[in-house]
């Protein structure tokens, strides 16, 4: 173990977190996703939901500030459909981000073809539905 890391990050997580680049992008998917059929990585986080996993994410990872929506949401079929996971995603991602961050929305057909070409995709427990998420890596400098 170390200082400062929560134990919701894996070893596996940490080492893939510390090896995507700039423009890389890792989706956090809900229960429901067929994260092993469609990632090439997929880093399980049973027992955990999407709030906690992006709050201990966001710790480290810097979003893209270069791109207009480094974080992307999978719109619901039914357009006027409440999903309340996304305010805390916004309150989550207002609280980490250095600038505005703007959040898009893509279909689930856009969203799946998506995350087959992400980095990695964390499998979690979550039960909401369209809880799912990606991230795209931004860069630290001085």
């Amino acid at each position: 173990m170390l200082k400062g890391i929560p134990n919701i990050i894996s070893p596996d997580l940490m080492k893939i977190l510390m090896e995507m680049g700039h423009g890389d992008e890792i989706v956090i998917a809900d229960g429901n996703f067929p994260a092993e059929s469609l990632g090439k990585r997929v880093i399980r986080s049973d027992g955990h939901d999407g709030v906690e996993i992006l709050k201990a994410i966001l710790k480290f990872f810097p979003l893209d500030k270069y791109v207009d929506s480094p974080v992307i949401l999978m719109e619901p079929k039914d357009k006027d459909m409440k999903i309340p996971i996304w305010n805390d995603y916004r309150d989550i991602i207002n609280k980490y981000s250095e600038n505005k961050t703007n959040i898009k929305q893509i279909s689930r057909n856009e969203f799946y073809k998506r995350s087959e070409k992400a980095y990695a995709i964390i499998a979690s427990s979550e039960l909401q539905l369209y809880a799912n998420i990606i991230l795209k890596k931004g860069v630290i400098s001085k």
